[in-house]
C-alpha cells in the first residue's frame, strides 16, 4: 500500500490540477449562472439622502424599486454593472404596496432588462437569489432559500395604512441598500423586490420581499401609465377567520374575512356593519382574506354601490356600501 502522502490530492508533494467545473457542485454553478445573467439589469440607486437598487423593467430606461428608497429624492443617479452612470427621475411611487418606477435619460436605451416571474409559483425552501447594493457596495450577490410565504407587511403612507399581502420571507443575506434590488429563480426571473430586514442587529436570514405577480404587475404598470395608484376603501379592519361549519357548507368554502373594527362614519360603518361581522363576498366576488378585499378595492369602484355579504350569527345578510376614494 503506497504512504497516504504519494496519494493524489491527499499529499504534500504538489497540486492536483482539479477541472474547475467538475469542483464546483450543483448550488455553486446555479448561483453563478444566476449571478451572470443578472447583475447586468440590477442598478444602485445613488441620491443625497441615500441608496437602494433597482431592477431594469424594460431597455428603454424603466426601472423598478422600493418606493422608500425614493421617497426623499425624486432625482438622483443610476449606476449599472458596467460602471455607466445616468441620471434618473421619478415616474411614479406608492407607498402602500412599497413600489416605484424611475426612468432614466435616453442615453439608457438598449439597456438589458430582467425576466419577470410569478412569485404565485414559488415554494418554501426553494433556493433564490438576491442581487442589489448592501450598504453601497454595488453588484452584491446573496442566496438562501424561501423562509416563508403569505407574510404581511405594514405599509404607511402618512395617515393612510395599508396591509402588503403575499410577502415572501426569504434567509439570503439582506442590509440596507438592497432594497428595490432583485430577489430570483433559479433562473434568474425576478419573482420579487427586495424591501426590508427584519430588525436591525437581529435581521440576518430573516428579510422580506415584495412579491412580482398579477397584483403588483397591476400596480407597476398604473405607476407607469399615470404616476399613482388609485384605490377605495371601506373604512374597516380585519383578518381571515373560518367560517362555521354549516355555513361553510352552505357556500361551499371555508373561509371568510372578520370584522375588527369599523371606521366611524366610513362606508362600512355606513352599510350597518359591525365588528365580529365575516365578510364573505363583496360586489359578487368571493372574499377570504385582506388581500382579496384589497385586490376588489380598485379606483374604479369608489363612489359605487357594492352587495357585500355578511355572516351575522347563523343569518347571511346582503349590505349594500359605497367604497370611497384611499
Amino acid at each position: 500500500m503506497p504512504d497516504i502522502d504519494d496519494r493524489p490530492g491527499l499529499g504534500t508533494t504538489g497540486p492536483v490540477d482539479i477541472d474547475e467545473s467538475a469542483a464546483l457542485d450543483t448550488y455553486s454553478r446555479t448561483v453563478i449562472a444566476v449571478a451572470e445573467r443578472l447583475l447586468p439589469s440590477v442598478a444602485s440607486l445613488r441620491h443625497g439622502r441615500g441608496n437602494g437598487s433597482a431592477v431594469i423593467l424594460s431597455g428603454d430606461g424603466l426601472l423598478l424599486t422600493s418606493a422608500h428608497v425614493v421617497a426623499n429624492g425624486r432625482i438622483g443617479a443610476a449606476v449599472f454593472h458596467d460602471g455607466a452612470e445616468l441620471p434618473y427621475e421619478l415616474v411614479g411611487a406608492d407607498r402602500l404596496s412599497d413600489l416605484a418606477v424611475v426612468r432614466v435619460a435616453a442615453a439608457g436605451a438598449g439597456l438589458p432588462r430582467a425576466e419577470l416571474g410569478d412569485a404565485g409559483r414559488l415554494r418554501v425552501g426553494q433556493l433564490v437569489v438576491a442581487v442589489g447594493s448592501p450598504l453601497g457596495y454595488a453588484g452584491s450577490v446573496s442566496a438562501g432559500v424561501v423562509s416563508a410565504l403569505g407574510r404581511s407587511l405594514p405599509a404607511v403612507d402618512g395617515r393612510r395604512a395599508r396591509i402588503v399581502e403575499g410577502v415572501i420571507q426569504t434567509d439570503a443575506a439582506l442590509h440596507p441598500g438592497n432594497s428595490g434590488g432583485a430577489l430570483a429563480t433559479n433562473d434568474a426571473r425576478v419573482v420579487g423586490i427586495n424591501t426590508a430586514v427584519v430588525g436591525p442587529g437581529i435581521g440576518q436570514g430573516l428579510g422580506m420581499a415584495i412579491p412580482l405577480d398579477a397584483t403588483t404587475n397591476a400596480i407597476i404598470g398604473a405607476l407607469i401609465a399615470h404616476g399613482r395608484v388609485h384605490r377605495a376603501e371601506l373604512g374597516l379592519t380585519g383578518g381571515s377567520r373560518a367560517l362555521p361549519p354549516r355555513m361553510a357548507d352552505r357556500l361551499g368554502r371555508r373561509r371568510g374575512v372578520e370584522v375588527t373594527g369599523v371606521v366611524e362614519g366610513g362606508p362600512a360603518a355606513r352599510a350597518g356593519m359591525r365588528p365580529e361581522d365575516i365578510v364573505v363576498a363583496l360586489g359578487g366576488r368571493p372574499v377570504q382574506a385582506i388581500s382579496d378585499m384589497q385586490r376588489l378595492l380598485t379606483g374604479e369602484v369608489a363612489g359605487h354601490t357594492l352587495d357585500a355579504e355578511v355572516v351575522r350569527g347563523g343569518d347571511l345578510l346582503k349590505l349594500p356600501v359605497v367604497p370611497r376614494a384611499l
